[in-house]
């Protein structure tokens, strides 16, 4: 008889956060973007920045992955 061990494979951006770790990064996603239309005005460059990170911030919410957890970081949510 052979017994089959299943070998953990590499998948980029698996689940590492939970709903409240969700939540957490879709509110500072948020905040990222309403900073970004707040600056839009005084400095095109800093806004396009926070657009950029409330961006990322928000494809982290809505996938389930943090990348400093992805790291090795641990993080409080």
């Amino acid at each position: 008889m052979k017994l089959c061990v299943a070998q953990e494979q590499y998948y980029p951006m698996r689940q590492n956060i939970d709903r409240k770790g969700r939540a957490a990064r879709g509110g500072i996603g948020l905040l990222f973007l309403l900073c970004g239309a707040l600056l839009l005005q005084q400095s095109g460059t800093l806004a396009i920045l926070c657009f950029v990170c409330g961006l990322f911030t928000l494809l982290e919410a809505l996938r389930g992955w943090c990348a400093v957890r992805a790291c090795g970081i641990k993080t409080p949510f």
